[in-house]
């Protein structure tokens, strides 16, 4: 049986859900008066306080996060940039946590471990996760300096996976354009300039990779490219930070190579549930198709310009310089000993 967040239908008692509310409405007369900023998708940006965008929404959720969610030790969270891996992350971590498959072909990964800030803190709901057991499976997209205190505090797990700015650009304006038309060059530019989801994208990166640098036992730093070129030892390595590797005899079992090919990419998109099914966000349901496309590294050569390429290639080598963080061909690789 999955094992996963109460989503915002739980029912609750009248005035629990007035105060909720309360709570909601006072942060959204706050965020109103928070600077905007244009999508490009016809909807305006708010800017967080913390100096990120997002739709009002989503920062509304993040503010209600902040202050009502508290970490425990036995948590792990997973957080990512928009478009830089979530689906497949999320279908691995919560089998090599399970130690099985079976929830991958009856659950879309996000059903599996929800968007606190898109799924849980919605629909001007507080909900209590005090008694889910442990580990409690967490996702979010919040920058780290918006996280509640008690993440830092409490020494949970917390896995961060990035990915090739110019391929997240890519499969974050195909993503948009499921909705509606978006020109490229526009969007490059907002990108750029770190108008985005919870963007900019480079300070995302580097507020997690800092908290890695600091706390290396609690914070790990995956790349997509990593993942994509050799899935099982990332596994491997993914489940022995979590304090759960996989064992000599799961290994000759061929446990975690099961894990690795049931999470494919290429076998999620075929599943059912991932083909017809939907999932509530925010709002309203979405199809559970529109997570996956490619998935493929270095697909922006089939969009991006050698210009726009560099473009990006110029930020991420200044915004990076002196971070620990270095560019190779395989993208972002932190220097290990």
């Amino acid at each position: 049986m999955a094992s996963f967040l109460p989503l915002s239908s739980t029912p609750e008692a009248a005035d629990e859900a007035a105060a909720h509310k309360e709570v909601y409405d006072q942060l959204r007369q706050l965020v109103n008066t928070l600077p905007t900023a244009p999508s490009g998708i016809g909807r305006l940006y708010s800017r967080h306080p913390d100096g990120w965008y997002m739709f009002t929404s989503g920062v509304v959720s993040a503010m209600v996060i902040k202050k009502h969610l508290t970490a425990r030790a036995t948590d792990v969270f997973i957080v990512t940039f928009p478009k830089c891996g979530t689906t497949w992350l999320k279908a691995l971590l919560h089998s090599a946590i399970r130690r099985g498959v079976d929830d991958i072909g009856a659950y879309s990964p996000h059903q599996l471990i929800p968007f606190l800030e898109s799924q849980v803190f919605v629909k001007d709901r507080i909900p209590d996760l005090s008694s889910l057991p442990a580990p409690r499976l967490l996702m979010t997209h919040i920058p780290s300096q918006s996280l509640p205190d008690s993440v830092a505090d409490s020494g949970c797990k917390l896995v961060y996976l990035c990915r090739d700015p110019k391929d997240c650009f890519v499969s974050l304006w195909h993503f948009w354009n499921r909705f509606m038309p978006w020109d490229i060059d526009e969007a490059l530019r907002q990108f750029c300039d770190g108008i985005s989801v919870f963007g900019p994208y480079w300070e995302h990166v580097l507020g997690y990779w800092r908290w890695h640098v600091q706390r290396p036992s609690h914070v790990l730093v995956l790349t997509y490219e990593e993942l994509a070129a050799d899935t099982l030892s990332q596994l491997r390595r993914l489940a022995g930070f979590l304090g759960r590797p996989f064992t000599a005899a799961e290994q000759e079992a061929g446990v975690d190579g099961k894990i690795v090919e049931a999470c494919a990419m290429e076998n999620l998109s075929r599943l059912e549930v991932n083909r017809s099914g939907t999932t509530d966000m925010v709002t309203s349901a979405v199809a559970n198709n529109i997570f996956f496309r490619r998935g493929v590294v270095g697909d922006w050569r089939n969009h991006l310009t050698p210009e726009m390429a560099r473009r990006i290639d110029e930020i991420t080598m200044s915004k990076f310089e002196g971070s620990g963080l270095l560019l190779h061909p395989q993208f972002l690789q932190g220097k290990r000993e």
